[in-house]
């Protein structure tokens, strides 16, 4: 669940399908239960039945861009909590086949929309498709170029689009979604990049970007369930923890097979204090990767040791925090790099709290050499020469 430059909305049906299941509707459930692999091949199936939808062919490059970002860390809120700014992130890589087809998938659903707008300026499906466009184009310029620039003059095209849809249609609050992101992202930046001229007449405001997401999460139809995961992320980033349990809770109950919610529903019972709640939250992933679906039985073990680690090394149990660290460092293959690049800075920063510095500089230099741009290695870094100490009241 990382908090993107701009999360571009995924329902993008024009209207609530509830009778015979489709094809996009098999997507979403796969989508939104990390299955993304069957997300795109259902997604792919129903764009060859209308290839002239721009909609369709932003539902395969969601899947497309959505699949990287997993098993690259991304979908990931843990490193941008607390004080971490929006532009540490380290360049996502895509194999050139998934890069190609990504940028043409994206690029046929902005011609196919200008080619509907250029027929009715006021065509609001062509308007709201041409903003997501945008949006997931953002996505791809912040994740994958490091086109920071590029990324907010896409996420600002993206707002005027979604804002002129609201008003041709102001029923339609699903479009204050991308409205409410940009206030907040653009609220959070600092403020040599809100004198960028395309920012200029949006100067962000956090708190009304909140309030537009919760009334996209309690009203809205096409977005609730992406208003409910930023709001997720949004509360964690400014310490409200409280809040953000119980949209975990009900994400976790419509998509019981994505386990970034549980993971990260233990990170909020850890930020809110409540140590054996978040302890219960990985017994029952220890359970699930045993007993449950295909998918939670596929999830990374090292992912629970690291969660448990990390959990520890907060509450200050250095040996129990050790012990799983090193579990989950002895198999980093199984992890994304951000995972395996944090779990070293861990793991180092536990060893230097119980004096054994040499194996902790061998830890910082092993999450330096894992993912050499990342945040943890940027951290690590710092560490090599002065140990980690920390602060009683942290």
């Amino acid at each position: 669940m990382r908090l993107l430059f701009f999360w571009a909305p995924a329902l993008l049906a024009s209207a609530v399908l509830v009778n015979a299941e489709t094809a996009t509707e098999r997507g979403f459930d796969h989508f939104y239960n990390l299955e993304f692999d069957q997300a795109i091949d259902a997604f792919q199936k129903a764009l060859e039945e209308q290839p002239e939808d721009p909609k369709r062919h932003l539902r395969v490059v969601q899947g497309l861009l959505y699949r990287e970002m997993l098993r690259s860390g991304a979908l990931e809120s843990e490193l941008v909590s607390g004080n971490n700014p929006f532009l540490s992130r380290q360049k996502m890589v895509l194999n050139a086949d998934n890069d190609t087809r990504l940028q043409q998938a994206i690029a046929r659903a902005m011609e196919l929309c200008k080619q509907r707008l250029a027929a009715n300026a006021n065509d609001v499906d062509a308007l709201y498709a041409d903003g997501v466009a945008h949006a997931l184009r953002g996505n791809y310029n912040f994740l994958v170029r490091k086109a920071w620039t590029d990324a907010l003059k896409d996420a600002t095209q993206a707002r005027k689009r979604h804002a002129r849809v609201r008003e041709l249609r102001p029923e339609m609050v699903d479009a204050l979604m991308v409205e409410g992101l940009h206030d907040y992202v653009v609220g959070s930046l600092p403020w040599t990049y809100k004198m960028l001229g395309f920012i200029v007449g949006f100067r962000g405001d956090k708190q009304a970007g909140i309030r537009a997401l919760q009334t996209v999460a309690a009203k809205g139809n096409l977005n609730r369930t992406d208003a409910k995961v930023l709001l997720a992320v949004v509360y964690r980033r400014e310490r409200m923890p409280q809040q953000a349990i119980p949209l975990l809770l009900d994400l976790m109950k419509d998509y019981p097979r994505n386990y970034l919610y549980r993971f990260e529903l233990v990170q909020m019972y850890a930020d809110a204090g409540d140590k054996n709640k978040a302890l219960a939250a990985l017994a029952e992933l220890d359970r699930l990767k045993q007993t449950g679906t295909a998918a939670l039985r596929a999830m990374p073990g090292e992912k629970i040791n690291f969660s448990r680690g990390n959990l520890l090394f907060w509450y200050r149990d250095y040996d129990e925090a050790i012990r799983e660290l090193r579990k989950a460092a002895g198999k980093r293959q199984q992890l994304d790099l951000n995972t395996a690049s944090m779990t070293f800075l861990r793991l180092g920063q536990c060893l230097d709290m119980k004096q054994n510095r040499e194996q902790a500089v061998d830890a910082y230099r092993s999450a330096i050499e894992i993912a050499p741009d990342s945040d943890a290695a940027r951290q690590s870094k710092q560490y090599l020469n002065t140990p980690y100490k920390r602060a009683k009241n942290s």
